[in-house]
């Protein structure tokens, strides 16, 4: 209906599309922004050219002087590409009507795929930097929580029960830790898939004779893109290694939300997401304070995991150019782009001001009355009367304790075998478990020292 909202999918609507994307990653990825690129390699190419000497340096000025985005008829283009199936042909159309006379000269040895590819690899230059930028403040938003907590004692869990002490910057670190290997990941990726394309009908170049060389590399030199060693058409692993990256980014996010969800139970208690008002709230129960950003990365998690498979799938083409799983990609590419700048901007969010309850974490610590420590006590009580003997000496005071409903360190002082061996001061120290945390403080120097950030 004329005048009201059309959008139908999350990434447009009105109502969502800050919820699973950002403005800054949609632009990037907008139709202005696709056509634009398409039309900047086109401009590159005739540059190119001239200056290999293939078309007059007077027609490339004139292609780049007088070719004008704005002002073309976008119905036409959508209509034209209807027809066609691809938007290149239609797009010349309307350059060679803008250049005049130099017009002739517009995509002059080149196929549709080599300017779509090239201006897709554009679109990823761009949106990989802000995929760059929200790891690097990620990262520091998780090292000052694994400073601030490298010594807060919680209860560290193992198939969702108490398992051993840890501390919650010990669990950031290894959050941390992650995100340190995905900015790594993406340094190294980037040479393998910022490459332009520029090959030609059947990716031989044949069309410029001895200049393909010449002009394949003076185009992605006018685009600061790396030059190809070989024609990519139905080579798709580096654009399928992008949307696989961020899978793994995006399943760290999930893990991490995951993690915040459970432990911002009513139960557990022990963090909050930042409060804002009326964010999370219900519309029954005015007592709710649901973590939607978590949600909301755990949810685009799982749509960027389905884009993953489907670029794999995408991979396997026919021949020379494919038929058809080429534009699987076109769907998979934007919308994965925009789910993780999506979800990396509600981890920013979640993190950024999450609310650590350290007093509900160390009450849960307790909830067990020293039973989370009793290897501890094992391994405490074992220079004395052996290891085994201690083994079972605990865990009948184990018994006990929770028979009795008292602490592990009163079933221990009853019982002989351990009082005869070890005092009273010696039972609590063991007992307590913020005295058991092993090498978790340290494991989170060694995350802090192990890399730039």
């Amino acid at each position: 209906m004329a005048g009201f909202p059309t959008s139908t999918t999350v990434f447009d609507s009105i109502l969502f599309r800050d919820a699973f994307g950002t403005p800054r990653m949609r632009e990037v990825f907008s139709d202005f922004s696709l056509i634009s690129r398409y039309a900047e390699v086109e401009i590159a190419l005739a540059k190119a050219e001239a200056r290999c000497g293939v078309i007059p340096q007077g027609a490339a000025d004139d292609i780049a002087r007088l070719t004008d985005v704005s002002k073309f008829d976008f119905d036409l283009l959508r209509g034209e590409t209807d027809i066609v199936g691809y938007p290149i042909l239609p797009l010349v159309h309307q350059m060679v009507k803008q250049c005049g006379e130099a017009g002739r000269y517009v995509h002059w040895g080149a196929t549709t795929q080599d300017i779509m590819d090239t201006a897709v690899v554009l679109q990823v230059r761009d949106g990989l930097a802000i995929v760059e930028a929200d790891i690097a403040v990620l990262r520091g938003v998780l090292a000052d929580l694994s400073i601030k907590h490298r010594d807060t004692p919680m209860a560290g869990r193992t198939h969702l029960q108490q398992a051993l002490p840890v501390t919650f910057g010990y669990k950031t670190a290894i959050w941390l830790a992650m995100f340190d290997r995905h900015a790594e990941r993406l340094a190294q990726l980037k040479p393998r898939v910022l490459v332009g394309q520029f090959a030609g009908a059947a990716g031989t170049l044949a069309s410029l004779g001895d200049k393909g060389f010449e002009v394949q590399q003076a185009l992605c030199e006018e685009l600061g893109l790396g030059v190809p060693v070989s024609t990519w058409h139905v080579a798709r692993d580096g654009l399928a290694e992008v949307v696989n990256f961020f899978g793994l980014v995006t399943g760290s996010l999930g893990k991490i939300a995951l993690d915040i969800m459970i432990m911002a139970s009513t139960e557990f208690a022990e963090l909050y997401e930042p409060f804002v008002k009326g964010r999370g709230a219900s519309s029954t129960m005015p007592q709710k304070r649901n973590p939607i950003s978590s949600e909301l990365m755990l949810a685009a998690c799982k749509g960027v995991r389905q884009h993953a498979g489907l670029m794999l799938d995408a991979m396997v083409q026919d021949f020379e150019r494919a038929t058809g799983p080429w534009h699987a990609e076109w769907m998979a590419l934007p919308e994965s782009f925009v789910l993780t700048a999506g979800a990396l901007h509600q981890a920013k969010f979640a993190l950024g001001g999450l609310i650590v309850d350290d007093k509900k974490m160390a009450e849960n610590l307790d909830i067990s009355r020293g039973l989370i420590v009793a290897e501890a006590v094992m391994m405490g009580l074992a220079p004395d009367i052996g290891r085994q003997q201690a083994h079972d000496v605990v865990y009948d005071a184990c018994r006990l304790a929770n028979e009795k409903g008292i602490h592990l360190a009163d079933a221990l002082s009853a019982d002989k075998r351990v009082s005869e061996h070890i005092d009273r001061a010696t039972i609590e120290r063991l007992t307590s478990p913020k005295n058991y945390l092993g090498l978790a403080p340290e494991m989170v120097d060694r995350v802090l020292a192990s890399a730039k950030r």
